[in-house]
């Protein structure tokens, strides 16, 4: 329950991190755009559980597919597209937290 909650604080203060160190004239913009990316996680619609807090999204579910992330990571290039970049790598960085959690890494 814990890691759920930290878990969800993470996916929203991450994003209002970033948003306020590189986005300040702009950064409430910025942050919804950012929050907005959680919809990434409509994929866990169609998995059975939809969910496991014992799963890695990383690599199961396909909007968390390494490909997706490559696609996500280019998205970066180019300026109109450039925060719903952002927003769904910063997604993929705390959900593959939890994977490294759950294979007994320490959370960095």
């Amino acid at each position: 329950m814990l890691s759920t909650a930290l878990h969800l604080a993470l996916h929203t203060l991450v994003p209002l991190a970033v948003a306020l160190l590189f986005f300040r004239s702009q950064w409430k913009k910025a942050w919804l755009i950012m929050l907005l990316t959680m919809l990434v996680d409509l994929d866990h619609l169609v998995a059975e559980p939809i969910f496991d807090p014992g799963r890695c999204s990383i690599g199961f579910h396909f909007l968390h597919s390494y490909s997706a992330i490559g696609a996500y990571l280019l998205m970066t290039l180019w300026q109109p597209l450039r925060l719903v970049g952002l927003g769904l790598l910063i997604h993929m960085l705390v959900d593959a937290s939890d994977c490294w959690r759950m294979a007994g890494f320490p959370l960095l």
